[in-house]
């Protein structure tokens, strides 16, 4: 169902590689055609404790409570690279399923709950309390009545999988391409690109020089010649 409201997308937040997280985001504001609203999962924000080899190792699945279980939403691993308008996946939403998901089989099928596209009404056993509980294994999807199937490009494996140039968005799950083990990595041109953008600026009289501001700072400099 078509929807004015910005589609709520929820990354996995890892402080020792913040990079992963900024590269993701300006991949996705690149991208996109409509508004999105994006939230990290910083888990000392969050209403559980539990973590694994990531701080959101357990706490995506946090998502459709975190969205009052109402609407779609979508979940992120940090570590990725959007290469197309991120709304297109909502095409593949059948909206009888639970989540949607790509789905990796064999030594891969733990990379499933990477791209996770909830209709957060039918995920309420997804409570903090049961999502805490570490009787609940989760990454199973055994919570899920009907688990939905995305097409293999929206979690192209890097490194895993045959390159695909056509791949909507890019999972570097064996690392960034920002350290020398993984900088030959494919897509790796392209992520570095966005890394260099994420601190990217204009020059302060593009963006100051017209502004109320600019005679303030431009008499405290002649001050101090």
């Amino acid at each position: 169902m078509a929807s004015s409201n910005p589609l709520n997308i929820y990354i996995g937040f890892d402080a020792r590689q913040l990079v992963s997280f900024n590269v993701l985001v300006l991949s996705i504001l690149d991208k996109a055609t409509k508004p999105v609203a994006i939230h990290p999962l910083i888990l000392e924000t969050l209403p559980i404790r539990r973590r694994g080899l990531t701080p959101f190792t357990f706490s995506r699945f946090l998502v459709p409570y975190l969205s009052g279980f109402e609407g779609v939403s979508l979940f992120l691993d940090a570590d990725m690279m959007l290469r197309d308008d991120i709304h297109k996946i909502l095409q593949h939403n059948d909206g009888h399923s639970d989540v949607c998901v790509v789905k990796h089989e064999g030594a891969l099928e733990f990379e499933r709950p990477a791209v996770m596209l909830f209709n957060n009404a039918k995920c309420a056993i997804l409570t903090p309390s049961y999502v805490d509980n570490p009787h609940n294994p989760l990454f199973d999807m055994g919570w899920a009545r009907n688990v939905g199937t995305l097409p293999r490009e929206w979690n192209h494996l890097v490194g895993y999988e045959a390159p695909n140039p056509k791949a909507k968005l890019a999972h570097f799950t064996q690392g960034v391409p920002v350290w020398p083990e993984t900088q030959k990595s494919e897509f790796g041109d392209e992520w570095r690109s966005y890394m260099s953008k994420t601190i990217s600026c204009r020059s302060w009289g593009e963006i100051m020089g017209s502004s109320v501001h600019a005679k303030h700072v431009m008499d405290r400099l002649r001050e101090v010649v």
